[in-house]
Parts: C-alpha cells; sequence; structure tokens
C-alpha cells in the first residue's frame, strides 16, 4: 500500500508538493493542480461547487484532490490556502468576484475595468515576489559580460523594454528577437560570463524554451519571468519570478511584467553605482 503524504501545514509547502507531484498525477488530477496553482485565492474562497466549475470538474475530484496530499478532505487543504490570505484585506474575496463577474462596456468602462485589474495584478506582485529573489537576479546581471533577452509574441514587449532599458544604463545587451528567422543563430552569441533573460507565458514560446535549454546546458544564468509554477522554464532558471498578469474579458495585459522589469533595471542601476567598473570580455559587442 502506497505511504500516504504528511498532509502540508504552509502554503509554501503545499504549492511545492503540487508543483513536485504533477507529473505523477492523474490527468483529471493535473488539470486542478494547474488550476490551483493558478489561482490559490479561488481555491482558498469559494465553495467546493464553485471551484469545480471553474477548474471544469466534478466536485468529487477535488475531494480526491485533496486525499492526494495527504488531507482529509478538500477542506483541510483549503484551510492551508486560506491561511496565506491572513494577513490580506478583508475584502479581497468580494475584489475577485467582482472582477471576475465585471462586463466591460464602451470605452470608459474597459478604460476602468483595465485600470483595477492592474492594479490587483501589481498589489499581487508586491505581495508574492521575495526581495531576496530581486537580491539574487540584480547580481547576477550585474556580474553578467552580456545580458541576453528573449521573449516571443505577448511577452515579447517586456523583453524589447529591458533591451532599451538595459542600454540606457550603458548596459551591454542583446535582444534575441528571431528577426529573420535566425533566433539560433543569434542564441549561439551567449557565451560563459553572459546572461539571460527569458520572458514567456503560458502556451509559452518553444522558440524562447530552445534559448532557455541552450543557456542552462551551457553553464549560463537565467532569470525567467513566468506565469505559472509548472513553466518549463521555472526548473532551468537560476532566478524565477511568477507574475500574475490582470484579465479582463479574453485580454491580458503586460502591467506586472513590465513593473517588475522596471524594478531588475533601477536595482540593477543602483548596483552598479556601488561596484567598481568591471572589464569587459575581449571583442564583447
Amino acid at each position: 500500500m502506497e505511504k500516504r503524504l504528511t498532509p502540508a501545514e504552509t502554503y509554501e509547502d503545499l504549492r511545492a508538493q503540487i508543483s513536485a507531484r504533477h507529473g505523477a498525477l492523474s490527468r483529471r488530477l493535473q488539470q486542478i493542480a494547474e488550476f490551483a496553482l493558478q489561482h490559490p485565492n479561488e481555491m482558498a474562497l469559494e465553495t467546493v461547487a464553485a471551484i469545480a466549475e471553474r477548474a471544469q470538474v466534478h466536485p468529487s475530484s477535488l475531494i480526491r484532490f485533496g486525499n492526494a496530499f495527504g488531507f482529509d478532505g478538500f477542506s483541510d487543504m483549503q484551510r492551508v490556502f486560506r491561511s496565506r490570505l491572513v494577513d490580506r484585506v478583508p475584502s479581497y474575496g468580494e475584489r475577485i468576484k467582482s472582477l471576475r463577474t465585471a462586463k466591460v462596456g464602451g470605452a470608459a468602462e474597459a478604460l476602468d475595468s483595465f485600470v483595477e485589474a492592474g492594479i490587483r495584478a501589481l498589489e499581487h506582485l508586491r505581495d508574492e515576489t521575495r526581495p531576496d529573489s530581486l537580491e539574487r537576479a540584480i547580481d547576477v546581471l550585474a556580474r553578467a559580460q552580456i545580458i541576453h533577452v528573449v521573449a516571443q509574441r505577448r511577452a515579447f514587449p517586456v523583453a524589447a523594454y529591458l533591451a532599451y532599458a538595459l542600454g540606457q544604463l550603458d548596459r551591454r545587451n542583446h535582444l534575441l528577437d528571431n528577426l529573420g528567422g535566425m533566433l539560433a543563430e543569434q542564441a549561439r552569441a551567449m557565451a560563459p560570463g553572459d546572461a539571460l533573460i527569458a520572458v514567456s507565458y503560458k502556451p509559452y514560446a518553444p522558440e524562447t524554451l530552445e534559448v532557455v535549454k541552450r543557456a542552462h546546458g551551457a553553464g549560463i544564468p537565467i532569470i525567467a519571468i513566468t506565469d505559472n509554477p509548472l513553466s518549463p522554464l521555472m526548473p532551468l532558471a537560476s532566478v524565477a519570478f511568477e507574475v500574475e498578469e490582470s484579465k479582463v474579458e479574453a485580454f491580458r495585459s503586460l502591467t506586472a511584467s513590465l513593473c517588475l522589469a522596471m524594478s531588475l533595471v533601477v536595482g540593477l542601476g543602483q548596483a552598479l553605482e556601488r561596484r567598481p567598473k568591471r572589464r569587459l570580455r575581449k571583442g564583447a559587442a
């Protein structure tokens, strides 16, 4: 008989267990795991019926999901999800519901909806981003001879901004933009002593993942900006940031991602002011 797991006591431990065991779960439980990691607030505040409807599973599957992680039932697991909200504003649940049920009418209503959603995304970024992760990422960037930046499709504006802002700091950088379908050739410019910033969101551009794999294989430190602990970038990254972007109807913004990018650049600028000038690798450009 398979040994039963000891139930996690904290949200961070539960999150780590779900991520680690995702591949061993049944297809239905994997579906719940992905929903749980992407929507921890709903898992904490909604009823079993409401969560099952949103995750598109039968309510009994949620009970089995709790059992799979050592809990007697879903309500016991839900208490762990709720523990992360203890210090939050009491109206958090109402805010989530109002955002999900908001109907976008004309241009003014659309603007209001995007602003409100953006505020929530920024609050989540501030609450969930670990200061030590920021410091480690900035240290990687400060040590790099050349900073390579890669992203595709919806994530590309974040990479473009990073390349621009790094240039304003006089930091040598290389935007892997895949111009002319030459991404693989561009990636060959990465070398030991460099660093890579990769930005990718679900469904995760395969081109970006290939560059990340190449960098990882070459021992180049990777800073990942992504949206899910199950993202394929996570296990390859030296430092990973999980960003939950705002969504209104079918449209997602980049508010939180760009804020994080700005924070990294400003933090890097401050770090460089405190460090002696480093000599560039011969021939670096």
